[in-house]
């Protein structure tokens, strides 16, 4: 991967000089310049493979596509729904994107998707004026009903959810609570009154030391005390 001139989660500066050589290539966060590649942002090295990024420390959420964001219905039009995103970006999901079923001229959308409803969606399109198109046409995607919803750090996100989804699954089988973060930093559980406490209980101590090597097995310990079940399986130098 050339010479490596960071450690996974060190926190860098912009221009902060990451890697030099051709072996790697720039992910979100970074960007090459002849035979280095520099942070462009103020934020958190993570290694991908071949890839290097940098995980802003805080910031708001940019769509972009392929994300699966969580959204509120708030206006219904002729076409579709518009969704609030969490972000300063309208999104629009058109009636052809939003179900598998043919849907009538006039047809009332409300039996579909009605205003105040959270949906589960994934992003399609971003223009260059920054209109964003949903989807739920896709396994997985779906109406939320049921439990609550809570805001987290978009920047986190990543973290939070682990490396191939360890650590939001680490905390789901140990809670027992169905738990669904998209990448917009809207976020949804449900279960009992308890394990939702310590899931959250686990989920802001994950967004409170991100930056902190070791948390995989310090979440795990923490879970484990809450709940009094063994966790098996997970290890510690998981993101």
């Amino acid at each position: 991967m050339g010479e490596v001139l960071v450690k996974e989660k060190e926190i860098v500066i912009p221009g902060q000089v990451l890697v030099k050589g051709m072996d790697a290539f720039p992910g979100s966060g970074s960007y090459r310049d002849k035979e280095e590649i520099y942070s462009s942002r103020l934020g958190i090295v993570y290694l991908d493979g071949r890839a290097i990024k940098v995980v802003p420390v805080s910031g708001v959420y940019m769509p972009k596509i392929g994300d699966m964001v969580i959204g509120r219905v708030f206006d219904i039009t002729m076409n579709g729904w518009r969704i609030e995103l969490n972000c300063t970006y309208p999104s629009m999901m058109s009636l052809k994107d939003a179900t598998s079923d043919y849907i009538q001229k006039g047809a009332d959308l409300t039996q579909y998707y009605n205003i105040g409803d959270y949906v589960v969606c994934k992003i399609t399109n971003v223009t260059s004026q920054k209109l964003v198109d949903v989807s739920m046409r896709e396994p997985g995607l779906k109406k939320l009903s049921g439990g609550r919803i809570f805001k987290v750090s978009p920047s986190k996100v990543p973290r939070i959810i682990g490396k191939k989804g360890s650590m939001i699954s680490m905390i789901k089988l140990s809670t027992g609570c169905r738990i669904v973060v998209g990448q917009n930093g809207l976020a949804w559980i449900s279960g009992d009154l308890e394990n939702e406490f310590i899931a959250l209980q686990a989920i802001k101590k994950i967004e409170d030391q991100s930056h902190c090597s070791g948390l995989t097995n310090s979440i795990k310990e923490f879970l484990e005390e809450k709940t009094g079940k063994k966790i098996e399986g997970v290890e510690q130098n998981e993101l």
